[in-house]
């Protein structure tokens, strides 16, 4: 790919190096839209089943991997700006063999970000609005309006995000008002402030709390592509690891405390109607029906938009393949005469789309199998960004500074060493999935580059 690979021209990284548009409020706006001040609600039930009763817990310790990652990834995309993120900073921090298996990595993401907000969506219509209506025929639904829009060439605008954005932190607002009233008002003081949610010890095993971090850390996924606008930044060696750094104690901090308000408000995960649903239930028992559709309606919305939006990323990414030769150009190169659409990549996420949706169901527990084998990818994406941080800054040390053992070495080495454990604790599931998946990737680039001898073909992660 001639265009992720070629070095500009000097008139052209002139004007690039000139354009720095976007201030630290900008990035970290940017990166409250892609995380979303509700990660933790579609997350919650489940997250209790799997910590028995400790999200909360859990989500403080996938904060402190997120965040070590997150100085990381802010170093490495000051020095590399360009999109592909932890695919750009793995293969140029590391090497371009590594560099193509994290991005192979980072293709499994894109995926199933539709699959998973199908099977959410299905479940919330089956289970709490529509049950008449079986969870396959919800799963087609949803998978073919999405697959039609795209097709049809709609696109979610940035005028739509920020709406939906707002609604969102008035939906939480109303949501975090009514608990503490309703906490205060049937316990008083005791009711508000509790250790409980952080450490039950009838309920405490560090087996299951690690085995659930890696679920939640599901509630920090996107983070990474504040890096992707580095180009545009103003002080970009500053800001953008702030903005990636205070992105994730948002993300933490927020989803900590409406995670706590919702232990407390419901203590036995195990009463749930539905878990993949549940904090529709806890909205219900303090704003009655209204805060039920609400929260209820705006997770509908927000997770179809997501999935709109990652069919056509996914789709796009796929379309850079087999343009450039790393998948088969026929297929996956295709575009639709007089639209400019890659049908059959649409198409094929679709059918990935319902087809994992129903599969999963089959097997049970089907969000939390998709949640699963997402972060498969993402932590190993994780994984290589710390290492590649760790090799870029200590050993190879090209910056002419002097070394921080502190902050080149150690930081990155502990953030590489806490993700590979949360990696290691996924279910048994997402890492055979997953682990076929990277077989499979490491064996395509070996026979692509003839046992490694030549460099892979770079995958442009630009337009998805």
């Amino acid at each position: 790919m001639s265009g992720s690979t070629s070095a500009p021209s000097t008139t052209s990284s002139s004007a690039v190096r000139l354009r720095r548009t976007l201030t630290l409020s900008d990035l970290i706006f940017y990166g409250i839209v892609l995380i979303q001040p509700i990660a933790p609600v579609p997350l919650y039930g489940v997250a209790q089943k799997l910590s028995d009763g400790h999200f909360v817990t859990i989500i403080l310790i996938a904060l402190f991997a997120m965040l070590i990652t997150a100085v990381s990834y802010g170093r490495m995309g000051a020095l590399y700006p360009t999109a592909g993120s932890a695919y750009t900073y793995v293969g140029k921090g590391l090497n371009p063999h590594l560099g193509f298996l994290a991005g192979w990595a980072m293709i499994l993401d894109y995926l199933l970000q539709p699959l998973i907000n199908t099977v959410w969506i299905s479940t919330a219509l089956h289970e709490r609005y529509f049950t008449h209506i079986p969870y396959i025929a919800w799963a087609a639904i949803i998978a073919g309006i999405m697959t039609a829009l795209n097709l049809a060439g709609v696109r979610s605008s940035a005028e739509s995000n920020k709406i939906l954005l707002f609604v969102m932190f008035i939906v939480v607002g109303f949501f975090v008002f009514l608990a503490i009233r309703f906490l205060y008002g049937t316990q008083g003081w005791t009711g508000l402030f509790s250790i409980q949610p952080i450490y039950d010890p009838r309920h405490f095993d560090l087996h299951r709390i690690w085995t659930a971090t890696s679920f939640a850390a599901l509630t920090y996924i996107g983070f990474d592509g504040v890096t992707t606008l580095a180009e545009d930044v103003e002080n970009p060696k500053r800001n953008v690891l702030l903005a990636v750094v205070l992105t994730c104690v948002f993300a933490g901090l927020c989803s900590g405390f409406e995670s706590y308000l919702g232990a407390r408000i419901w203590p036995d995960w195990r009463s749930f109607p539905n878990l993949e649903t549940a904090f529709m239930d806890i909205c219900s028992r303090v704003g009655g029906r209204l805060l039920f559709n609400a929260m209820g309606v705006t997770l509908i919305v927000a997770a179809f938009g997501s999935g709109l939006t990652g069919t056509l990323g996914a789709a796009r990414l796929l379309f850079g393949m087999g343009r450039d030769g790393v998948l088969p150009r026929r297929v996956f190169g295709h575009l639709s005469p007089g639209t400019s659409t890659p049908t059959y990549n649409i198409l094929l996420i679709g059918v990935l789309a319902f087809v994992g949706a129903v599969a999963l169901d089959r097997i049970g527990s089907a969000y939390e199998h998709a949640a699963e084998l997402l972060n498969f990818g993402a932590f190993l994406a994780f994984m290589g960004v710390n290492f590649a941080a760790f090799w870029q800054f200590w050993v190879r040390n090209q910056q002419k500074y002097k070394r921080n053992w502190l902050r080149d070495a150690t930081l990155p080495l502990i953030g590489f060493v806490f993700c590979s454990v949360i990696w290691w604790n996924l279910n048994h599931l997402a890492k055979i999935v997953g682990g076929l998946w990277f077989a499979v990737g490491v064996i395509y680039v070996g026979i692509k580059t003839r046992g490694f001898r030549s460099a892979p073909v770079m995958i442009d992660f630009r337009d998805s």
